[in-house]
């Protein structure tokens, strides 16, 4: 009885987006009862009964993170310093990351300064791996930042993600010269045009990591200087995807002839995961061997709740398999047959691109870099219409509407993943591999951010004689 009552206010939770007014919403959410904690599939469960768990394979010597790389024989002649609010799995912290590492390469000094408007997340996992390779990472107190800054003098202030001001009005007031990293729209989806051209009057450039995401941003306000936003799209870490080779992968994982869809996605709305999962039950019925794995942490338990509702009451969920964070992802890409996101948007996501770089053939939703990621010499993959409609102007309102309703891009989405599972038209895994990697280098990416951090140094050094800003 208790179950039954569970399963229908949860499914009154999912359609009062359609007919309940906002204001009502969070009294009828207190009356679900949720457990406190989130239970996914746990990674020592097999994926298919009968067959041994998942086992991860020792990490060959191209799978260990270089070393911080040395900044070579002459001084650095740039000290940057980069802000960020998160520093432990996700896509902007991997950007942060790599930046750290590899920008001493071209002369330019790093430390990384983590800042919110309120509360940051914390030096995670990828902080404490800079931490340990000798490279400054630091959690001030919002209090304790402006000093921080003061000590450490940067010549330049990096700023990756919106909401976080505080270090920008730090610099400006004293007259070191900001770069704002736009990596997706979602921190301005509710700031008005007037305050994103504000903002903009105290930066000296903004950088956005495709080309879909500078349309949005420009599109915020006429007020805006197209001159200062340039595209420089993320790179791709080759030690992430080189791995054991595929059959030893799928050996790891206990697989044999079955066809693997794996999302690499935190369990959130912007993934649209439920959608995804909705939809591969009709993948599933069309392919009897699929499975689908969407991993990674949770950071809306509320939302993943509902898409383990789903998981539980679909006649397919045995081949639905929703866990957390792997330890390799290089194990599971090279066990996988098609790499799938159905988000809403993104600005230019690394597993999708790191799927191509391992050459799993991708679908991707049409979302910021999902275009620029497809558009090589080969077929990687597939490219379908965002859930929303229009990828521009997107609101958090409008996307948590659809966000268990039936989307317009369903049908599209199941058959371009039958299509890709099937292999036809796309180029075969080498071919990916070799395309994606020329064409994502993390090298070539990593030179652009250090030309544009030492222009624009250099710029604002050689103005220091006129008006402050």
């Amino acid at each position: 009885m208790k179950a039954a009552v569970r399963r229908a206010l949860l499914r009154l939770e999912r359609y009062a987006v359609r007919v309940v007014p906002h204001r009502w919403r969070q009294p009828l959410r207190a009356l679900v009862p949720r457990p406190r904690e989130i239970t996914l599939e746990p990674w020592e469960s097999p994926f298919v009964p009968g067959r041994p768990a998942p086992t991860w394979p020792p990490a060959s010597a191209a799978d260990v993170p270089a070393a911080a790389p040395s900044p070579g024989p002459a001084p650095p002649t740039v000290r940057c310093l980069l802000v960020t609010d998160s520093m432990d799995a996700g896509g902007v912290d991997e950007v942060v990351s790599l930046l750290a590492r590899r920008l001493p390469e071209h002369g330019i000094a790093v430390a990384v300064m983590m800042a919110s408007a309120d509360r940051t997340k914390g030096i995670g996992r990828l902080g404490r791996a800079l931490q340990a390779q000798g490279i400054e990472v630091v959690d001030p107190e919002p209090p304790d930042g402006p000093g921080f800054v003061a000590a450490w003098r940067p010549d330049i202030v990096y700023v990756h993600g919106g909401g976080m001001e505080w270090p920008i009005d730090t610099a400006v007031q004293a007259g070191i010269p900001v770069i704002l990293a736009l990596h997706g729209m979602h921190d301005l989806f509710a700031v008005d045009g007037a305050h994103v051209a504000a903002l903009e009057g105290r930066l000296d450039a903004v950088v956005a990591v495709s080309d879909l995401v500078r349309r949005e941003y420009l599109a915020k306000s006429p007020a805006l200087d197209p001159r200062k936003t340039v595209v420089i799209p993320n790179g791709v870490d080759l030690g992430k995807v080189t791995g054991p080779s595929r059959d030893d992968s799928r050996r790891a994982l206990g697989l044999q002839d079955e066809v693997l869809f794996l999302s690499l996605s935190r369990h959130c709305l912007q993934k649209n995961s439920y959608a995804l999962v909705d939809a591969f039950q009709d993948v599933a019925r069309a392919l009897p061997t699929a499975h689908l794995l969407v991993c990674g942490r949770v950071d809306e338990p509320v939302y993943t709740r509902q898409i383990l509702a789903l998981r539980e009451r679909s006649p397919v969920r045995d081949r639905i398999h929703l866990r957390d964070n792997a330890q390799r992802t290089d194990v599971l890409l090279g066990a996988a047959d098609v790499f799938v996101l159905d988000s809403f948007f993104e600005g230019w996501a690394l597993a999708s691109m790191e799927a191509l770089a391992a050459g799993v053939p991708v679908v991707l939703s049409d979302v910021g870099g999902a275009r620029e990621q497809l558009t090589g010499s080969i077929v990687g993959g597939a490219l379908v219409s965002n859930p929303a409609g229009d990828p521009t102007g997107l609101t958090w309102e409008a996307m948590m509407r659809a966000r268990y309703l039936r989307q317009g891009n369903r049908d599209e989405l199941v058959e371009a993943m039958l299509r890709v599972a099937r292999g036809d038209g796309v180029a075969t895994r080498a071919e990916i591999a070799a395309d994606a990697r020329e064409r994502f280098a993390s090298a070539r990416s990593v030179a652009a951010h250090a030309e544009l951090l030492r222009r624009v140094a250099r710029s604002v050094t050689a103005a220091s004689t006129a008006e402050p800003r």
